[in-house]
């Protein structure tokens, strides 16, 4: 796998930064979260005047071998109708985008269909879906390594365009499967614990869930055993993950390496966080976590992070727009610590 060079971003300024902050002409503390952000964000910059550049969604689409075991409620097809959908404007990702005005990139990592005749989609399929991983590896390791370098020549694609700023989304029917059991794996909860619903399956489907997933970590486990034990996290995410998934951790691990700021969406996009940071445990200090989803399992992730998601809506749709929708609220920080007066400017006696 390719090496990143991430470093967690340097703490020298954060007295002034928190000091800037705390003469605002405000209550110490009084605007919470905001604050918070602030100081995250100007640590990262390395400013006492941060800014957000050229925001950038990337909606990164993919097909999961595994779907073909009934684990999803949704078909298979609903992922290209809907990546056509996203050109024509009509999805969800889009209305969020164009009222926050971030730069949409629509990415076929490895949909099942000829998207060709959709020039608005950035080309960059590995594959026609991951392979089926009841039975085998969802990718091979040249498969895998070609994901995380797709998703480093996106953020550079947007840092080009001037962005200091992404988000990532997914489309992919089936991909709750791999992240329940990356929870699982990673953090060492029981299998039955992490999976869910996803788009909508009955209790009928749920128990038909656990018991093809739980099958598929039993082979996965023999595997394992057979190929000498490889690097357990990276076996993992090989082994379970979507391509959107793993160019999304790609994309992740990059936007770290090059101090950007990554706002983190939901369930899906969690999992990928939680991989990307078992990697490299400093790209956290670039992530803002938008939601907690209504998936089961998608609180429990953010806990083993110590995440704190900015909001909690009930959504489930994916594509990044829980993210998006926490969008203002990260702008909101930035406007306070360069738009508000001090103490002393504002002649106000500081009162503490």
């Amino acid at each position: 796998m390719k090496t990143f060079h991430i470093e967690a971003p340097n703490r020298a300024i954060q007295s002034a930064i928190q000091a800037k902050i705390d003469n605002l002409n405000k209550p110490k503390g009084s605007l919470g979260r905001l604050e918070e952000l602030a100081l995250q964000i100007a640590l990262v910059q390395q400013t006492l005047s941060p800014e957000l550049r050229h925001p950038c969604h990337l909606l990164l689409g993919g097909d999961h071998g595994i779907e073909r075991e009934g684990v999803s409620v949704s078909p298979r097809e609903v992922t290209w109708q809907q990546m056509q959908n996203f050109t024509r404007g009509g999805g969800g990702v889009n209305m969020f985008c164009r009222q926050h005005h971030f730069d949409l990139r629509i990415v076929d990592t490895g949909v099942d269909y000829d998207l060709s005749d959709y020039p608005t989609i950035i080309n960059k399929k590995i594959a026609r879906g991951t392979k089926d991983f009841l039975y085998e590896p969802a990718m091979s390791e040249d498969e895998f390594n070609q994901a995380i370098q797709t998703g480093c020549d996106l953020v550079d694609d947007c840092r080009q365009a001037g962005s200091n700023i992404v988000c990532i989304g997914e489309m992919g029917i089936g991909n709750t499967s791999p992240s329940s059991i990356w929870l699982s794996l990673f953090c060492d909860i029981p299998l039955d614990e992490c999976i869910g619903a996803g788009s909508g399956l009955n209790n009928a489907g749920i128990e038909h869930k656990r018991r093809v997933l739980g099958e598929a970590v039993k082979r996965y486990r023999e595997w394992e055993e057979h190929q000498g034990k490889p690097d357990a996290t990276v076996g993992a995410l090989r082994y379970f993950g979507g391509f959107e998934m793993i160019t999304a951790i790609g994309a992740m691990l990059r936007a770290a390496e090059q101090k950007m700021l990554v706002l983190v969406d939901g369930f899906i996009m969690t999992a990928c966080a939680l991989g990307a940071c078992l990697l490299y445990p400093d790209a956290q200090s670039y992530m803002i976590f938008g939601h907690c989803g209504d998936e089961s399992a998608h609180r429990q992730m953010l806990d083993v992070l110590g995440a704190r998601p900015l909001l909690n809506l009930g959504l489930r749709l994916g594509e990044g727009t829980g993210a998006l929708c926490a969008y203002p609220i990260i702008e909101s920080a930035v406007r306070m610590i360069n738009e508000m007066n001090n103490f002393d400017n504002a002649n106000i006696t500081k009162y503490f």
